[in-house]
Formats: C-alpha cells, sequence, structure tokens
C-alpha cells in the first residue's frame, strides 16, 4: 500500500489512492474514488464515487466531495466547506441522473465553512473567502467572499492579494510572478519562483 490510513477510516475496495497520500480519521473513501499523490483528507472527510482528486490537494476535516466533483492538482479545501451536486435536491424525489458537475481548477483555494453550488468552475487559482456562497463560474486568479459571492480583487499564486499599476500590472512580492488585468481577465504574464 502506497498511501496510509489511520485505523478508524475505511477505504472501499477499489478505490485508488496515489503514493504519499493520507487518510486520517473516520474519513471515508467510496469505491470509484481516484485520488492522486501527497493528499491529505483529514478527519470526517468522505469522498464519493465519481470524483477525481489530483495530486497535492488538501481536504481539511469535515469535507464531503460528492460524486460529480473534480478537483484539480494543489486545491484547497478548507474544513467544513461544502460541496453539492444537484440544483433543486428533494428527500422524496430521486434526482441522481440530474448531478451537475463542478470542476475547481489547480491551485484554487476554498475557505473554510464557504459553500460551492454545483455546476460551476472554479478558476485556477482563484481564492474563495470563508463562508462564501458560490453560486457562479469564477475566473483565474479571482478572490470573492460574501453571500452570495462577488469578486472583490485578485490572488497571486502564493496566495497574496493583487495590486495593479495603472497600466494594468502586478507582481507578486514573494514569487516574482507578474500579473496583468484586462478587463475582468487576469493573466500571469511571466511566472516567478513558487516555492
Amino acid at each position: 500500500m502506497s498511501y496510509w490510513q489511520h485505523e478508524s477510516a475505511i477505504v472501499d475496495a477499489g478505490a485508488q489512492l496515489g503514493e504519499g497520500t493520507k487518510v486520517w480519521h473516520f474519513a471515508h473513501i467510496s469505491a470509484g474514488a481516484r485520488i492522486g499523490e501527497r493528499c491529505a483528507l483529514g478527519q470526517g472527510v468522505y469522498v464519493g464515487n465519481d470524483v477525481l482528486i489530483g495530486n497535492n490537494v488538501r481536504v481539511q476535516n469535515n469535507v464531503s466531495v460528492y460524486d460529480a466533483v473534480t478537483l484539480e492538482d494543489d486545491v484547497f479545501c478548507g474544513p467544513s466547506m461544502v460541496f453539492t451536486n444537484v440544483y433543486n435536491p428533494r428527500a422524496a424525489v430521486a434526482r441522481k441522473n440530474e448531478y451537475r458537475r463542478t470542476l475547481v481548477k489547480q491551485g484554487a483555494t476554498l475557505g473554510a465553512n464557504c459553500t460551492i453550488v454545483c455546476g460551476h468552475e472554479i478558476g485556477r487559482y482563484a481564492f474563495v473567502g470563508a463562508g462564501a456562497v458560490v453560486q457562479k463560474d469564477l475566473p483565474d486568479f479571482a478572490l470573492v467572499v460574501g453571500v452570495p459571492a462577488k469578486r472583490i480583487g485578485w490572488m497571486s499564486r502564493f496566495g497574496e492579494k493583487l495590486s495593479f499599476d495603472a497600466r494594468g500590472f502586478a507582481q507578486c512580492p514573494h514569487t516574482g510572478d507578474r500579473y496583468e488585468l484586462q478587463g475582468e481577465v487576469c493573466r500571469l504574464v511571466e511566472e516567478g519562483n513558487l516555492s
């Protein structure tokens, strides 16, 4: 076994977990789940069958990653944040054939207690503040907060709020990354050193 699991965790037969992944107390990984390398799945985490998780993903305590959710590499899911997969659930109405897919792209951060309403795409390195409710697609590097979530700025790959000059350029002081803002699109135009 190339991954580690706590003795109280359940990893169903058939689940695929990559090298160096850790599954902590009382977590449950369903049989169809595919999880990459060097991931950390915290206490009380649930991962459904139709879930794909990339490499180096952190899923903090008490998060359920339901069917139809994909997390790309380096995604951070804060404690008790919520995914949904049905837009209009009813206990008496079966809607498993109506799941809406959610894609969280590389490097995105989903803050503690935020909610991602199903059927949306969270852009690369987007940053969702604690407690926010996301009801629409988010562009790359967007910083959003509130209910419903509204964009209040842009974040670097390092996780720092960007300040753009009059020409629409910003530089991350930690990495040297350079960004360009054109309208509602923030682009990484020159990579520095992220490590």
